[in-house]
């Protein structure tokens, strides 16, 4: 069942995501790439997750309240007095992941071909699309703390083991 595979691949992504945010040490949290800060490089990744992998045209959904018209937009330098607290954004990334979780329990292969209301694309290709885009970001970050680190933060792959240990992880 194609929902089986989401739910194992979905479930697999988010944890990669709070392991990849745990990664970023509080040194790194404010400094700028290409000007933007990294704290927006996460907003954005997710902001993209909360809008992109269920229904990015549902008329009910709401932004987070400290979202403001630019926030997301990788393309929008923000001021240097300018920050979203990691706290803010673990507790966002945990609330998009539980929104998520409720989402996959219930979809059914049928549902797959689709198209959520007032949208024009299937649930499928929002789902392929949010993986691209998610992990496309997701890999940005990556290639930010390595190069300030010189630490790889664990990913699962496709099989690889859940770690044992507390977040974060690192490849050895």
């Amino acid at each position: 069942m194609l929902r089986d595979d989401i739910r194992y691949l979905t479930e697999r992504a988010l944890w990669e995501t709070k392991n990849l945010m745990k990664c970023i040490p509080d040194a790194l949290w404010e400094k700028r790439y290409d000007g933007i800060p990294m704290w927006k490089y996460v907003y954005h990744m997710l902001y993209s997750m909360d809008r992109w992998y269920i229904n990015p045209c549902d008329a009910n959904y709401t932004d987070p309240a400290f979202h403001t018209a630019t926030l997301a937009d990788l393309n929008i330098v923000p001021a240097r007095d300018e920050s979203l607290a990691r706290p803010l954004l673990e507790d966002y990334f945990d609330q998009i992941s539980q929104k998520i979780r409720n989402y996959i329990l219930v979809l059914e292969d049928s549902m797959l071909c689709e198209n959520p209301e007032n949208c024009d694309m299937s649930r499928f290709r929002l789902i392929l699309g949010q993986f691209r885009h998610w992990h496309r970001h997701m890999g940005v970050i990556y290639g930010f703390i390595i190069e300030d680190t010189g630490k790889w933060p664990y990913v699962l792959n496709m099989c690889r083991a859940y770690p044992d240990t507390p977040m974060p992880n690192y490849f050895e």
